[in-house]
């Protein structure tokens, strides 16, 4: 028995020491991908619990930190897992506040002055305003989102061109620029490219780039420590202030309110502000009225969802990035054709495929990432129906269902209904007969017709063919 237990507590030592071993080697990872101060602003202060279940735990000092990790770079620490631990699936950051790390959050600063003596309050309250105010004022940029590394294609390139602009010239004739579209589309990819474009071509300009909510974080840290002129000072003393997510900061009063002065201020005085969101202006909803109306005073570029030949793109230049690892083109548009959700997801799926084949030692064939991303290539198959593009059909423009089933034939009425049955013959493995029959009782030629009306106008109206393609990406993400 006494054998047994001492065998038991060998096997978790070498577990333990293992566990730890792979820690260090993630940290490793972070540290070479990443520049110092981002490693050190963010993975640096990182503690590992556990890995259990395929799940990786982490312990991070503050709620801050935690969501900003998981915000901005969970995909890059998990890929940083699976290059050590291909049965690392997923990851998790707890807060401990015990846990002391390099950005102690506010609250935690209150308590430890409040317990504090009395001629020693001061003081330490003041080391955390400086602590706050010279470490938390802009967020770090990932050296990767460069405009060489991103891929342009139809979905993207007036987005693309807006920044390069804004990059690329010290006068500007719109200003804000507000770029909106989906997760993981290339939002924060173009503002980084822009913050770096500018760094090189105009060094001498202060550029200030950071996520709304952590505009919103050292905004309250300045009204708590009453240093808000110091907050003003900053945000309204820079030459390019980049903020993204901007749809955190809805419903919150106070915040909008100094974000409405801070953009003011800047736009008065010429300094070029940069948005991002994943809605247009007009969207936001619990954004005051007054700041949705000046968001529109500049360029707001829509950021599509990806077509096939984008996606294509991408994958092609991450698998050139990497020759010494052999990718078959057919598994390249395999994932191009079947993960269409977003771009994160997709070079996600590229670096999880790319690790198994490094760690395992298996070339990466058809075959093998089929087996590899199952989870993946099964969560994306999206079965679209003849209800579904029904709905959204009516809905987009902005008819009653009832109408489209309906035997009107009122232009309004009638081009939609075609548009519907043109997707229903292309979306769906519907036959003529049962795709008319969802029309009312409509017969297979009718439906037959609609299909070939579309695809003759689709040659020559240019505002159809727009219509049609933002309708296929809405079924394909």
């Amino acid at each position: 028995m006494k054998g047994e237990v001492g065998h038991q507590n060998t096997n978790e030592a070498v577990m333990s020491n293992t566990i730890d071993m792979q820690w260090n080697l993630v940290l490793d990872t972070l540290r070479a991908e990443f520049d110092e101060n981002t490693y050190k602003s963010w993975f640096k202060p990182l503690a590992l619990i556990n890995v259990e279940g395929g799940c990786a735990i982490m312990a991070a000092p503050t709620r801050f930190m935690r969501n900003w990790i998981l915000s901005n770079f969970s995909d890059r620490l998990k890929n940083a897992w699976q290059r050590v631990n291909i049965s690392v699936t997923d990851i998790d950051i707890v807060v401990l506040s015990g846990f002391q790390g390099a950005d102690k959050e506010i609250e935690d600063v209150d308590n430890t002055v409040s317990k504090s003596k009395p001629k020693k309050a001061k003081k330490e309250k003041k080391e955390a305003i400086r602590i706050v105010s010279d470490n938390s004022f802009g967020a770090p940029l990932d050296p990767r989102f460069t405009f060489d590394s991103f891929v342009v294609g139809k979905s993207n390139e007036f987005a693309y061109a807006a920044a390069r602009r804004v990059a690329e010239n010290k006068d500007v004739n719109f200003n804000p620029l507000f770029l909106h579209g989906g997760v993981g589309l290339g939002k924060t990819h173009l503002m980084h490219s822009i913050a770096w474009a500018i760094r090189e071509n105009f060094p001498d300009k202060k550029v200030v780039y950071l996520s709304a909510e952590q505009f919103m974080y050292q905004f309250i840290s300045s009204i708590r420590y009453k240093d808000t002129m110091s907050f003003k000072e900053k945000f309204r003393n820079v030459d390019l202030l980049m903020i993204d997510d901007l749809q955190f900061i809805a419903n919150k009063n106070s915040t909008q309110e100094e974000f409405f002065h801070t953009f003011n201020a800047l736009i008065d005085h010429n300094r070029q502000v940069i948005l991002s969101a994943d809605r247009s202006p007009s969207n936001l909803e619990g954004v005051e009225e007054r700041i949705r109306s000046r968001l529109g005073w500049g360029l707001v570029a829509d950021i599509h969802p990806t077509d096939y030949e984008l996606r294509l793109g991408i994958l092609q230049q991450k698998a050139n990035s990497i020759p010494e690892v052999e990718i078959q083109s057919e598994v390249i548009e395999l994932l191009a054709r079947r993960i269409s959700s977003n771009v994160r997801e997709l070079e996600g799926a590229f670096n999880r495929m790319v690790a198994h084949s490094t760690l395992i030692g298996r070339p990466i064939t058809l075959e093998m990432t089929q087996e590899v991303l199952q989870d993946l290539l099964r969560a994306n198959d999206r079965r679209v129906t003849v209800d579904e593009i029904q709905r959204q059909v009516a809905d987009y423009f902005n008819i009653k269902l009832s109408d489209l089933l309906s035997s009107r034939r009122a232009r309004q009425v009638a081009r939609p209904r075609q548009v519907a049955m043109y997707l229903c013959k292309h979306l769906t493995s519907k036959s003529l007969p049962s795709i008319g029959r969802k029309f009312g009782g409509r017969d297979h030629t009718t439906v037959m017709h609609a299909v070939k009306r579309i695809e003759e106008l689709r040659q020559t109206d240019s505002v159809l063919e727009e219509d049609i393609l933002h309708l296929e990406r809405m079924f394909s993400t």
